[in-house]
């Protein structure tokens, strides 16, 4: 039960949600949850939600970029991630900022396989390091 609660916390925190599942992560450990197990659940709740915030992102491509070019600021948000992409995904694990970035993702249209391998990695990654802390 601590794994599916683990599972949906990860996820809402990788929405537009403000929720944070680090928490959760550390109190799972501390009640002797093993740390495979914990990473396993966390990072799969997350990785889901950032796949599902690029799809929506992609989705809503026509849309969005419209809105994009009519302005000074959003042609030269359109030319940097266009131009940095793939880079602007390492700073995807940060919170708050990170999960924006993966919505962004979707509305450049970055090649998916990419955006799971440096995105899914850099979650895994964040919550491997917190798991250190302890």
């Amino acid at each position: 039960m601590a794994e599916v609660a683990l599972f949906f916390s990860a996820f809402l925190a990788a929405t537009i949600f403000p929720f944070s599942s680090e928490v959760t992560f550390i109190a799972a450990l501390m009640n002797n949850m093993p740390l495979l197990t914990a990473l396993i659940f966390a990072s799969s709740g997350n990785i889901l939600a950032i796949t599902l915030n690029y799809w929506l992102g992609y989705w809503l491509y026509e849309k969005t970029k419209t809105k994009l070019q009519r302005s000074k600021v959003g042609q030269k948000s359109l030319a940097c991630g266009n131009r940095y992409g793939y880079l602007v995904l390492l700073f995807s694990w940060l919170p708050v900022i990170g999960d924006p970035l993966t919505l962004v993702a979707g509305v450049l249209r970055l090649k998916f396989v990419w955006f799971v391998l440096t995105a899914g990695f850099l979650r895994i990654a964040r919550y491997y390091a917190l798991s250190l802390m302890l």
